[in-house]
């Protein structure tokens, strides 16, 4: 029947893709590597390195989830074709609605396996520290900031990653000034070093009583977070270390002793905040990996020999353009002017649909074609 001579044509435009992400993943290699680690984890002594044994647990466990997900799609694309084929035997046409969600289903799954071999590179597998500033726009800019925050944590949701609020301030009246994230997940800064940039957007303001529009901008860092196996020297005599006390809601020990922790990076003027932990300690630990991550990222983006290279704050905070405009009026649009993505469904893109977006900027880098963003007048 031509409706299941279709959808086997459109299942079987695939197979080829299908093949290619098993090269890509380095599937045989992958599955080779599985077997070494699970011969170490069955060996005596396995155990008496606790900390290298984790990692190797960790490791396969990783290793087995890709292998996993590939098979995964292999007899889901397998299952298809036998259901086409009974089908079309059959002639019994209330498969075609099951099939055609199936086909669906394999098609993104193939996709986002096919987006993860893109991620490549040397902290892509590492979590992710979020850092986000109010920009021009004085209280509308800080809510704009709250609103990505807000946008940020429903994406993060939607892919089952982990997110924790490191550092805040409130804004003077609405908002917040600035905020860390700490999003924790495989892959999470390979995914979203793509939204490092200014965030521009566009609306009527609720907090003007004549309802005029204005345009509010607030800048997005993205970061790897330091694992501890990442040796970053950073000089105790070049650190500054201030205590406050937490300025959020919480329990009574966070909020009545000095435990929030402030690191400054006297060479650089980089400064760090860390207010979400218990102790002082704890948050001075955190706020030491958030600044080793900041620190590491300069100088992968100067092309730095080491850390001591780095000159100035200026080269870490410099601006440029937006990467993307957000407008609520006089339309409705999001679009990124790196890759020219974009989406008319504000709200969703809002509630944190942006993998459209984090897709085309990672394919498009893999290809070289970003340039610079441009920011037309939108």
């Amino acid at each position: 029947m031509l409706e299941f001579e279709q959808l086997k044509l459109r299942l079987e435009a695939n197979e080829h893709e299908l093949r290619d992400l098993k090269d890509a993943l380095g599937y045989d290699r992958l599955c080779r590597e599985i077997e070494e680690l699970e011969a170490k984890a069955a060996a005596p002594g396995f155990w008496d390195d606790m900390e290298s044994s984790q990692k190797i647990l960790q490791k396969t466990g990783k290793l087995k989830n890709i292998v996993e997900a590939y098979d995964r799609i292999c007899a889901l694309y397998d299952d298809m074709l036998v259901l086409i084929e009974m089908g079309d035997e059959e002639e019994d046409l209330s498969l075609v609605e099951e099939i055609t969600a199936s086909i669906n289903e394999f098609e993104t799954d193939l996709a986002a396996q096919r987006l993860q071999t893109l991620l490549t590179g040397e902290y892509d597998k590492n979590n992710a520290l979020l850092t986000f500033h109010a920009g021009a726009g004085g209280t509308e800019a800080m809510d704009w900031v709250a609103m990505l925050v807000r946008m940020y944590t429903r994406w993060t949701e939607r892919h089952g990653f982990k997110v924790k609020i490191l550092d805040f301030l409130d804004g003077d009246e609405a908002g917040l000034k600035s905020a860390t994230l700490l999003i924790e997940g495989d892959n999470a800064y390979g995914y979203l070093r793509s939204e490092s940039g200014v965030h521009r957007l566009v609306r009527v303001s609720p907090f003007d009583a004549s309802g005029r529009r204005h345009t509010s901008f607030a800048s997005l860092e993205v970061m790897p977070e330091i694992t501890d196996d990442m040796n970053i020297e950073v000089r105790d005599e070049d650190i500054k270390m201030d205590v406050f006390r937490s300025s959020g809601a919480g329990g009574q020990h966070i909020n009545k002793t000095s435990s929030a922790v402030r690191l400054t990076h006297i060479p650089t003027g980089i400064v760090v905040a860390c207010q979400n932990e218990r102790s002082q300690f704890q948050n001075r630990d955190q706020a030491m990996r958030m600044l080793k991550s900041k620190l590491l990222e300069i100088k992968e983006r100067e092309h730095l020999e080491k850390i001591e290279d780095i000159k100035g704050v200026q080269k870490e905070i410099a601006w440029g353009s937006q990467i993307r405009s957000y407008v609520f009026m006089p339309y409705t649009l999001a679009k990124d002017h790196r890759t020219g993505f974009e989406s008319g469904n504000i709200n969703a893109v809002m509630d944190g649909d942006l993998d459209g977006f984090i897709n085309a900027y990672l394919k498009a880098s893999s290809k070289g074609e970003l340039g610079d963003a441009v920011a037309e007048d939108i």
